[in-house]
């Protein structure tokens, strides 16, 4: 009779955390890691972060295995995101969740001219911090300058540009569709992002999973060699830090 009462017991101890744990992951907050270079210097391969899910308010995207009483492309409550915000969505094309800043909301025009970015017919301020090299994840050493980026809200944050001539630094004119968010990697020359039309293009406000603030966890260490830096900083540094934009 004791074995069973102990056996009741915390088998409602362990039912009660792992309910506590599906509504904080359902409705509060969801764990996501970082797997490509797209948002250096902010975040890096293998930081660990945590998305505010309540931030924008909850859409049939907001989870997987929990049916919201949401449908359609509504939102509940509806809260549009802000420019230079950091956010995690799920891809239309792919189902993949995908990490990217904010720069165009509905109604924006966005393009990008010589590397420079242009947002209502209105040049982006960018001011230079500094030239550098770091050792990508893949072992190669890259050349790039770091810049800090101004928003027409005043929002500021920090970018990387390999040069002003790439592939994805003269576009065409974005329109951002109703309803839809124009997003952009800070690692300019190495991202996919709503420049790529096919792959990325404009993301429904509805796939938005939630508002990334700051890093939890670093997972990969970083040592300086000779003429090299850690972009954003080694594993201690990037611990519990804050990369939401100013």
């Amino acid at each position: 009779m004791a074995l069973r009462a102990v056996v009741k017991e915390w088998a409602g101890l362990v039912g009660f955390v792992a309910g506590f744990y599906l509504v904080i992951n359902t409705l509060l907050f969801a764990g996501f890691h970082v797997p490509s270079e797209s948002m250096l210097p902010t975040l890096k391969v293998g930081d660990q972060f945590y998305a505010a899910k309540y931030a924008y308010g909850y859409s049939r995207f907001s989870t997987s295995f929990v049916p919201l009483p949401v449908g359609g492309s509504a939102r509940f409550p509806d809260i549009t995101p802000e420019r230079g915000d950091i956010v995690v969505f799920r891809l239309p094309s792919t189902e993949e969740d995908y990490v990217k800043r904010v720069i165009g909301l509905p109604g924006d025009t966005v393009q990008v001219t010589a590397g420079r970015l242009y947002i209502n017919g209105t040049e982006v301020p960018r001011e230079k911090t500094r030239d550098y090299a770091y050792r990508d994840n893949g072992g190669m050493v890259v050349q790039v300058t770091e810049y800090t980026e101004t928003l027409p809200n005043g929002r500021k944050h920090l970018i990387v540009e390999q040069r002003d001539d790439g592939f994805a630094d003269n576009t065409p004119e974005y329109k951002v569709p109703d309803g839809h968010l124009f997003m952009m990697g800070d690692n300019r020359d190495n991202s996919q992002d709503s420049r790529y039309l096919r792959q990325v293009g404009y993301i429904p406000v509805e796939r938005v999973l939630g508002r990334v603030s700051m890093v939890a966890f670093a997972r990969k260490s970083c040592s300086e060699e000779p003429g090299l830096i850690c972009p954003g900083g080694g594993w201690s540094d990037r611990l519990f830090r804050w990369v939401a934009a100013d």
